[in-house]
């Protein structure tokens, strides 16, 4: 925030008086120790509402992480009030308007299934593609996705063993509807991407438990480092749905 102050130092005078100049990283740390958490929190979710524009199909990625330093030494820190005084956070990123919606901490005595669909909660969602690793890939959360009037895409893993089994069947036997290809080039790699989409869900014995339900995906990565010369690849799979779907 200092750095950012200085940076805009002049736009900055063009609405503030700052005889002092820009305050250290110190006063600002100060400050928000001062402030009590959640109603920060309450007036940053305020904020983004006013700002966000609500994009048709617009990506809205849920993840989970912990904030570097909020253990440290039980000390209120702007990291602590930015993050609710968490070690642990989900946040959502909306992709267009590039900005965080919002963000809830991860209880210590709980995990990020219980506060993804709190933080849903406060979100406006309809129209959007909503995006969670396999750790958010649950049917209540599936299910309240659907109800808030968004898309899901969610990432499947070991916790849904039999979801994901029959997802990996149903690429060995079942007709590919539709196949679309990528290559990047960046960062001294190259990486092409191939995802495969399924919309034949006879081989998902519990489809009806995802609500809306409508196909599988399967995104095959292939990367070659160019100063290694070494390749890796990586196979993931998804649920897709649509709030639109007519049953």
């Amino acid at each position: 925030m200092e750095d950012f102050g200085k940076a805009k130092l002049s736009w900055l005078k063009t609405f503030l008086k700052l005889p002092e100049g820009i305050p250290s990283h110190d006063t600002f740390n100060r400050v928000f120790s001062l402030l009590d958490p959640k109603k920060l929190g309450e007036c940053f979710l305020q904020w983004t509402r006013a700002v966000f524009r609500t994009t048709e199909g617009e990506v809205i990625s849920i993840d989970g992480k912990t904030i570097c330093g909020s253990r440290d030494n039980g000390k209120k820190s702007i990291v602590h009030m930015l993050a609710l005084c968490a070690a642990h956070v989900v946040s959502a990123w909306a992709e267009v308007n590039n900005i965080v919606l919002g963000q809830l901490k991860v209880d210590d005595k709980s995990n990020e299934i219980t506060a993804i669909p709190e933080l849903l909660k406060l979100l406006v969602l309809k129209g959007c593609i909503v995006t969670i690793d396999a750790m958010g890939c649950q049917k209540d959360i599936a299910s309240q996705i659907i109800v808030q009037e968004a898309d899901y895409v969610l990432a499947l893993k070991g916790n849904q063993g039999n979801l994901l089994q029959q997802t990996e069947d149903s690429f060995r036997f079942l007709p590919i509807k539709s196949v679309s290809e990528e290559i990047d080039a960046d960062h001294g790699r190259v990486e092409r991407r191939v995802c495969s989409v399924i919309d034949d869900l006879s081989m998902i014995e519990a489809r009806e438990d995802w609500k809306n339900l409508q196909s599988i995906v399967k995104v095959e990565a292939e990367r070659y480092m160019k100063s290694t010369g070494k390749s890796e690849t990586e196979t993931r799979f998804y649920t897709r749905a649509s709030h639109k779907r007519k049953h």
